[in-house]
């Protein structure tokens, strides 16, 4: 297969799989891509702005904050330029998610769809960023400092995107000693502390309400799945299959007290199955384990009772490495559909991925709250771009 050099990413036109790909033929579906934006924006120069950023985070540069994508595309004179665009513009951004939201709902609204909420973390070395301060950084597994901004993903049979994100600030921030710096960032007075499990089922619930997307399940990583309050708080409207932690406890029908999910996992009692899941390498074979118990939550005096039938899913991977899942659904439904409801968790994190070694979503050199929304809602617009080419180049190839 021949592929042109191109001023693009070298990796999406692997990706993107079609002969004689150019620059040229790639941005006239970058320009068609981002013309949908042109109205809100409202302003020559802001489209030109918006192009030049998009650009660069599709570009081979291998530093995609303001400066090197000015310089690259701008000259020195543009840096100012696109600096003011990014930080200071009057755009809506709110509009401008909206219409995101809409096109990309378009592209990929699957009858079998996930929602997912997942935090993810930016690694920062100095303490002016907006909302930065020693954390726990899922991506290094240890405590760093770094901002954490909280996600939802959407994920079905036709593709996965971003659909939001909101910066996590943590609570020492809203104190007097803090005004200063959040005054500076650009944190407004009506911004009150939220914990990350509070923002993300905040996020969930206004997805939901706007009904845009076909949600068959919702999905969240460990430290939300083992939240009682935080499952008992999802909409109804749809199942959710959760991670949890190894040590969360379930009750099985003929126990009185609530066993780990580790010990099923080891319990020979319960046997393993081999199943094949779809995946972007072809099949890929894991063992697994289903079983139907009771969730477990604490009475007032602390005493773990039964709640709700659940499934108790369990996945071993071929490295050694288990998860553990719980879902509410219903006890009749096929396992055809949890195993697909499992293939759904994934393509979140593939998304933190792309979305961080390909298009720069980690590289904001910024500090302001606004400036840094502003960026990571743009390299989700060039995410939905990759996926949109892809879509498009199944059903018809260029001349």
């Amino acid at each position: 297969m021949q592929i042109t050099k191109t001023e693009y990413n070298e990796e999406f036109m692997e990706k993107w799989k079609i002969e004689k790909t150019t620059s040229e033929k790639i941005s006239e579906e970058l320009k068609k891509h981002l013309k949908m934006f042109s109205r809100i924006l409202n302003n020559t120069l802001r489209v030109k702005n918006f192009e030049v950023y998009m650009k660069g985070l599709l570009s081979p540069l291998k530093r995609k904050s303001i400066e090197p994508i000015a310089l690259e595309y701008m000259g020195e004179s543009g840096v100012r330029t696109l600096q003011n665009f990014i930080t200071d513009s009057k755009i809506s951004d709110e509009e401008i998610q909206e219409k995101y939201q809409a096109e990309l709902s378009a592209a990929i609204n699957s009858g079998n769809g996930m929602l997912s909420v997942d935090p993810s973390e930016f690694v920062k070395k100095g303490k002016k960023s907006a909302g930065v301060k020693r954390q726990y950084c899922g991506r290094l597994g240890k405590i760093e400092n770094c901002q954490s901004v909280v996600f939802a993903a959407y994920a079905g049979e036709r593709g996965y995107g971003i659909i939001d994100r909101e910066l996590y600030i943590p609570q020492e921030w809203f104190d007097d000693e803090h005004k200063e710096i959040r005054e500076k960032c650009g944190i407004g007075e009506e911004k009150k502390f939220k914990t990350k499990n509070e923002i993300a089922l905040e996020m969930i619930n206004e997805i939901v309400e706007k009904k845009i997307y076909n949600i068959k399940w919702f999905g969240c990583d460990g430290a939300l799945g083992c939240d009682h309050g935080f499952i008992d708080g999802l909409p109804k409207s749809a199942y959710y299959f959760v991670s949890v932690h190894n040590d969360e406890r379930v009750f099985l029908p003929a126990q009185s007290s609530p066993a780990a999910v580790k010990t099923l996992a080891e319990n020979d009692a319960f046997a393993w199955e081999k199943v094949g899941f779809d995946g972007s390498k072809g099949v890929a074979y894991s063992d697994v384990k289903v079983i139907r118990c009771n969730a477990v939550r604490t009475s007032d005096k602390n005493i773990p009772v039964r709640h709700d039938d659940v499934w108790l899913y369990i996945r071993r991977f071929p490295n050694g490495d288990t998860r553990y899942f719980l879902s509410n659904a219903p006890s009749d439904i096929p396992a055809d559909e949890l195993h697909e409801a499992a293939t759904l968790r994934w393509p979140i994190e593939q998304c933190f991925e792309e979305c961080k070694s390909e298009l720069g979503m980690a590289h904001f050199e910024g500090r302001s709250y606004n400036g840094f929304m502003r960026h990571l809602l743009f390299v989700m617009i060039a995410h939905f771009f990759c996926t949109n080419l892809r879509l498009t180049l199944k059903k018809t190839a260029f001349p």
